[in-house]
């Protein structure tokens, strides 16, 4: 059994400043003389002390986590956020049930974007800032973990990305730290940058700010019911085509070009260029099948098709219009285009690109081989050499991804979900896109009308799919737990 010690001391620390970020929508709603700032105030109170305690009582001078600690921080820390997140959301005048504000406080956090919330335009500003702030969270907190954590524990392939002299040997806490700290000016300066953007298309300041936390941390929790359609007349869509992209692409990349001025780094990682590649082809598929069954004109059907593509393979959630209107072969693709993903080490969720260029890679390689027994194909990703474990890292995710995409969406169906909703709630969730597709979940609905049992399972594949599947999965195996 691991020392917990240094785990409960950082979920500690975390659910501490947790409670310190819930004064931000307390302010909020004095300012704007909201009722719902007493909420705020009380849940910040409860979770500071928590969080506190618990630092306190398992303090250690110096704190060492190896990997078995590791998965356990990861797990417990998400789940532990995610249940302190909800408290707000319990309280008066808020007032949901416990199912509605777990779920809506874990698709947050999670940066999923699935919603139980209507009447947004008339929701206390503080709510909605602290929705933000959730996603804003996650966002970052998914960044260090992927950069940080994952590498070491060699989850679904990411030890592909280790950082330079990092290993096993190496104490996880510090490196996670130290990356903490450069990635949170370039995340905080990307989403003071939308901001702007958004400003300049004519939002206030308060939509502004509240929509770049959710854009940058590909998030999608919107402040209107319309979502970003709302806001699209001056273009603000445009501006959240941009910044989605940024989130979708690598921070180590931003690292690179503002540690080493390495400006051309983006153009030298294969996954961006793939991510590039990708994106474009998609948006051109989208756009030419609104085009040729005249549903729209050219220039409409390409803005349209770039924002909400671009929404979906990120993860972000945001939409401009309800694409389940788009006819039957958009509705497919969006499907499709959910197991996507950006890059790695991103805000971006779901399978992610480098996957499917290590599979194809192994492909080639297969196919390569059938016909020539003693062929030797060296497998390379980029211009390194693709080690076998990472192959095999990456096959067993595809197989446990969708493996718990199926064993979801077949509970969602036992519940009694119809086929649509199932399914694409099923591969939403996993994925952590936001809406699903259907009257019910689609871009235009809420899950509000969701029964209670297929919110729970929701948000369960919530934080399964927001931990690469396995880092979750490894807790439920004996040999985890043995010496």
């Amino acid at each position: 059994m691991p020392d917990l010690r240094p785990v409960f001391f950082v979920i500690g620390l975390m659910t501490a400043a947790l409670g310190l970020a819930m004064l931000i929508p307390m302010f909020v709603d004095l300012s704007y003389e909201a009722r719902a700032w007493k909420a705020f105030g009380i849940s910040s109170l409860f979770t500071t002390l928590i969080g506190s305690a618990l630092a306190l009582a398992t303090y250690t001078p110096e704190p060492d986590l190896r990997a078995r600690g590791a998965f356990l921080l990861t797990v417990f820390a998400w789940i532990t956020l995610s249940v302190m997140s909800a408290i707000p959301f319990l309280l008066e005048p808020i007032n949901l049930s416990l199912t509605d504000a777990l779920f809506e406080a874990t698709s947050g956090i999670t940066t999923t974007g699935s919603t139980i919330l209507t009447g947004l335009d008339d929701m206390p500003q503080g709510v909605l800032i602290w929705r933000a702030i959730l996603q804003w969270i996650g966002g970052i907190g998914i960044v260090v973990t992927a950069m940080a954590v994952l590498p070491m524990l060699k989850v679904g392939g990411m030890q592909l990305f280790r950082l330079e002299s990092s290993d096993m040997g190496e104490k996880i806490l510090p490196r996670a730290a130290s990356l903490a700290a450069g990635i949170s000016w370039i995340y905080l300066t990307l989403t003071v940058l939308c901001a702007a953007g958004y400003m300049l298309t004519g939002m206030s300041g308060f939509d502004a700010i509240a929509h770049a936390m959710t854009t940058v941390a590909t998030g999608g929790y919107s402040t209107s019911d319309a979502s970003m359609g709302g806001f699209m007349d001056n273009g603000a869509d445009l501006v959240g085509i941009a910044f989605m992209m940024a989130g979708g692409m690598p921070f180590g990349v931003y690292l690179l070009m503002a540690t080493r001025g390495q400006i051309s780094a983006p153009f030298r990682d294969p996954q961006v260029r793939a991510f590039l590649v990708v994106m474009s082809a998609l948006i051109a598929v989208i756009t030419l099948s609104l085009y040729l069954s005249d549903q729209m004109d050219f220039s409409r059907g390409l803005r349209l098709a770039a924002f909400n593509t671009v929404s979906i393979v990120t993860g972000t959630g945001y939409a401009t219009a309800d694409y389940n209107l788009w006819g039957p072969f958009a509705v497919s693709a969006f499907f499709g285009f959910m197991f996507i993903g950006g890059c790695a080490g991103s805000t971006a969720c779901s399978v992610k690109i480098f996957r499917y260029q290590v599979a194809f890679e192994a492909m080639r390689g297969y196919l390569f081989r059938m016909p020539r027994q003693h062929a030797i194909t060296p497998l390379r990703y980029g211009k390194q050499p693709l080690p076998d474990s990472v192959v095999f890292s990456v096959m067993s995710y595809f197989f446990v991804f969708f493996g718990c995409f199926i064993i979801v969406a077949i509970l969602l169906s036992l519940i009694g979900l119809d086929a649509v909703t199932a399914w694409s709630g099923a591969g939403s969730a996993i994925a952590n896109v936001g809406p699903g597709l259907g009257d019910i979940i689609g871009p235009s609905g809420t899950y509000q009308a969701l029964p209670n049992s297929a919110k729970w399972v929701l948000l369960t594949a919530m934080i399964i799919g927001r931990l690469e599947i396995v880092t979750a999965l490894v807790l439920l195996t004996p040999s985890f737990w043995k010496s």
